[in-house]
């Protein structure tokens, strides 16, 4: 799986889908939107993740509506359109939907984890297997296994 993440609260709409350039005219696509095209013209049968790591925001989020919908097909400011291909697949982690509108829920699955849930033994998991090489025992379980 190649996976793509970003931050599109942190950056502006232009940069996150694309925007004409004021003195030259000329288009320049933003980092999902570029992600996208990639993604969308790779000849490759891997799935490929795009996730959308922060904040929901009324405005980057309501842009997503035609992604989610069954066109699946960024539609952006210049009039260009990149259909997503069935290997393609749109994540988002965020901590609440409070400006989302109700659109754009429904289009979307949801997975509620309540962080008491879980416990601590996840976070120590995941920096385990980030900080040092996973190693298996001889019945291939990994050895850092809490």
């Amino acid at each position: 799986v190649e996976k793509y993440v970003l931050n599109p609260k942190c950056i502006s709409m232009g940069e996150l889908y694309g925007e004409v350039h004021p003195l030259t005219k000329e288009w320049n696509d933003g980092l999902a939107s570029s992600i996208m095209r990639n993604c969308a013209v790779s000849e490759t049968p891997e799935k490929k993740w795009v996730i959308f790591d922060g904040p929901v925001d009324a405005l980057w989020i309501e842009n997503m509506n035609t992604v989610l919908d069954d066109n699946m097909m960024l539609c952006l400011a210049n009039g260009q359109r990149i259909k997503l291909r069935h290997e393609m697949r749109m994540l988002f982690e965020v901590q609440d939907l409070a400006v989302a509108s109700p659109a754009t829920v429904s289009r979307c699955g949801m997975v509620y984890l309540n962080y008491e849930d879980l416990s601590w033994k996840p976070y120590v998991q995941t920096w385990l297997n980030r900080h040092f090489d996973q190693q298996f025992n001889e019945e291939g379980e990994p050895m850092f296994c809490l």
